[in-house]
């Protein structure tokens, strides 16, 4: 049998399932926001992936693993000493990781950013910023890895991007959402919040389902090929997500936002540890940051009064760096995990990649933001992305006859 070929398929369908979260990515945002900003949002979320595309493609897959694709056909189908064009598809692959980070930057500043400079923000960081920590972590460059093991006994491990992935996304969006301000009306200027309802909770969940189940996706085949693919790490998917869900229900006092936001905040924990930890180890790590996606949601809301819509700083950002530093715990051999991973190495390799986002993200937007702006005019917030920037609403026939 081919191997090589069956490595690819392997690959294609992990990517096709990444890609359809993307799609998960959509339907969350566009049914958290408000009704006049529905259409806003679907159109940037596959906007960004198409920007990403490009973007990592001539420069950002470069910077990552040295590799570029100018080159004939003949010597593209046995690039990297694979037959049957395997890098090609690893490219689509981690291409649906790299556009995730444009997706969850994209749920923290919906509702008042303008389209342009939010496409100029994607393309600089997907093929700058995370290609550089990607390349760190995956890549072994810069020595960045063997420094770590030299100093803490193991490489920082993040099988699937808890931290490469979603730490670094959530924590560009820091800097994203305090760059653009609150939505009007979000903060009364005695410090009390106004709630800003969802306009659609089905489209929420369905946001969340289509994730879900592209997570599987995102998961086992971050193995890249199909000999190191394993049922653990489907089981602590599972069971994380699980566990996220349950707590998120519980401490969230059964809101549905949280609940369907919830199962997300244990996939995004269990990514960095989903091959070595015990099962049981999973669901707590799943559990832990349930809650603690729901209590830092409601802490950045209405304690710090950052208005990070989707709450991408909670889920992605602080859930990914706990996942990050809880496959130090749970993944050592003490605790039934398959060991190989040190607490130190984890720390230290999470809390540069929370660094890295942090800053680049002040950095990235606070130039757009000084530059050409960030954000919507007050007359266009006002009436909404839709109708400002694409002319039309979600639902035009209604609005026809409602005139």
């Amino acid at each position: 049998m081919n191997t090589a070929g069956f490595d690819v398929f392997f690959l294609t369908m992990g990517a096709a399932m990444v890609f359809a979260m993307h799609a998960g990515f959509a339907f969350l945002e566009a049914g958290t926001v408000r009704k006049k900003n529905q259409v806003n949002s679907l159109v940037r979320v596959i906007t960004d992936f198409g920007f990403s595309t490009i973007s990592y493609f001539f420069i950002g897959f470069a910077v990552a693993y040295g590799i570029n694709f100018f080159a004939p056909v003949s010597e593209l189908n046995v690039l990297g000493g694979a037959k049957n064009g395997y890098e090609m598809v690893h490219f689509f692959f981690l291409l649906t990781f790299a556009a995730a980070i444009a997706a969850i930057i994209s749920g923290g500043i919906t509702e008042r950013v303008r389209f342009w400079p939010n496409a100029m923000a994607t393309v600089i960081i997907v093929a700058t910023v995370y290609p550089f920590y990607e390349g760190m972590i995956w890549a072994g460059n810069y020595g960045y890895q063997a420094w770590l093991a030299a100093s803490f006994g193991a490489e920082f491990h993040d099988f699937a991007g808890s931290v490469v992935v979603h730490a670094m996304g959530g924590f560009l969006a820091l800097g994203a959402v305090i760059m653009v301000g609150a939505r009007k009306g979000r903060y009364n200027k005695n410090g009390t919040v106004n709630a800003i309802l969802p306009s659609n909770i089905p489209f929420l969940a369905l946001g969340s389902w289509i994730l879900c189940v592209g997570w599987f996706g995102f998961n086992v085949m971050s193995a890249g090929n199909a000999a190191g693919a394993s049922g653990l790490v489907a089981m602590n998917s599972l069971l994380a997500m699980v566990g996220g869900l349950v707590a998120a229900l519980v401490v969230g006092k059964n809101d549905p936002g949280f609940v369907h936001n919830g199962a997300l905040a244990g996939l995004v924990a269990i990514c960095a540890g989903s091959d070595l930890v015990h099962p049981i180890g999973a669901l707590a790590i799943g559990l832990v940051a349930g809650s603690v996606f729901v209590l830092g949601f409601q802490y950045i809301q209405n304690k710090l009064k950052i208005d990070d819509v989707l709450g991408v700083i909670p889920l992605h950002g602080i859930c990914g760096a706990w996942g990050g530093i809880s496959a130090g715990v749970f993944g050592t051999t003490a605790m039934g995990g398959a060991g190989g991973v040190t607490f130190m190495a984890q720390l230290v390799g999470t809390l540069t990649g929370v660094g890295i986002a942090v800053f680049a993200g002040f950095v990235v937007f606070g130039a757009i933001q000084k530059i050409i702006g960030l954000r919507l005019s007050e007359e266009d917030e006002y009436l909404g992305a839709d109708l400002a920037i694409h002319n039309i609403s979600a639902n035009p026939e209604d609005d026809m006859a409602n005139h």
